[in-house]
């Protein structure tokens, strides 16, 4: 709890230099800003709107956004891919209204997009609920979607939180901007390097998460010897993706070197 009042009270200044650092490097397109509940607040919405950034940012569910979720007609509600689905049950929707974050001078009329999914069968919260609902604002403008296909920023919003999860540095330590953005920067190198290895080693390992690229790439064992005065890193022969980081290390020695 420190940690989230700790985000929430420097949070309209660090979009703020966020927003300014990324348009003085030279940044000019749209920007989108995605954050978790503790980012929510008027002054970040606010702040925001004042410099022209889309947000995407997860909801409190206090007593009127659990009000409003109550009152989504079952109609609203459309299917999406889940695991726990089958041909006659559907395991998670997500639907769309319209919300006014806030009151009175401080109102904001903004999208709340939700997505419900069914329990894990014997898990404690399938006691207690039919569904789990993650609900989140956005000023984002509305886009057609695929009939049967969750909306664009409902699946954008989701694959940056997966992504954010697999190598999030976790809650800002550090009162000091800079602190935050020296760990913040080593997460997204490392981050990005991982996203690269995997589509250098090709379609076999495009799509994975981290935890399967330390599983199945970076944890690999291996040993380095010396033949001949040059040093060789001998990998298992049988490692089910050997192809694949092969292709990636041929990949990786074909860059031409920078001097």
């Amino acid at each position: 709890m420190p940690d989230a009042r700790r985000r929430r009270r420097g949070a309209k200044s660090f979009l703020t230099e966020t927003v300014s650092r990324v348009r003085h490097a030279g940044a000019t397109g749209k920007l989108t800003v995605r954050a978790d509940s503790a980012f929510y607040s008027r002054r970040v919405l606010h702040t925001a709107v004042k410099l022209d950034v889309r947000f995407s940012v997860t909801a409190r569910q206090d007593k009127r956004i659990r009000a409003a979720l109550e009152g989504i007609d079952e109609a609203a509600w459309t299917a999406i891919p889940y695991w726990l689905s089958s041909p006659e049950v559907s395991g998670a929707d997500v639907a769309e209204i319209g919300f006014t974050a806030f009151t009175g001078k401080d109102a904001v009329p903004l999208r709340l997009i939700v997505r419900r999914t069914r329990p894990t069968p014997g898990s404690r919260l399938a006691l207690f609920t039919t569904w789990s609902y993650h609900a989140f604002f956005t000023n984002r403008k509305r886009a057609d979607a695929r009939a049967g296909s969750r909306p664009p920023p409902a699946r954008d919003h989701r694959a940056v939180h997966r992504r954010a999860q697999e190598r999030r540095p976790g809650a800002p330590a550090s009162g000091h901007f800079m602190a935050n953005a020296a760990r913040l920067a080593l997460a997204v190198m490392a981050h990005n390097l991982g996203r690269a290895i995997a589509t250098l080693a090709g379609p076999d390992l495009n799509s994975a998460t981290a935890a399967s690229l330390r599983r199945r790439v970076f944890n690999l064992p291996g040993r380095l010897v010396r033949t001949g005065r040059r040093r060789h890193l001998r990998l298992p022969e049988s490692w089910p993706w050997a192809d694949a980081i092969t292709t990636a290390l041929t990949a990786i020695n074909a860059i031409p070197l920078r001097c």
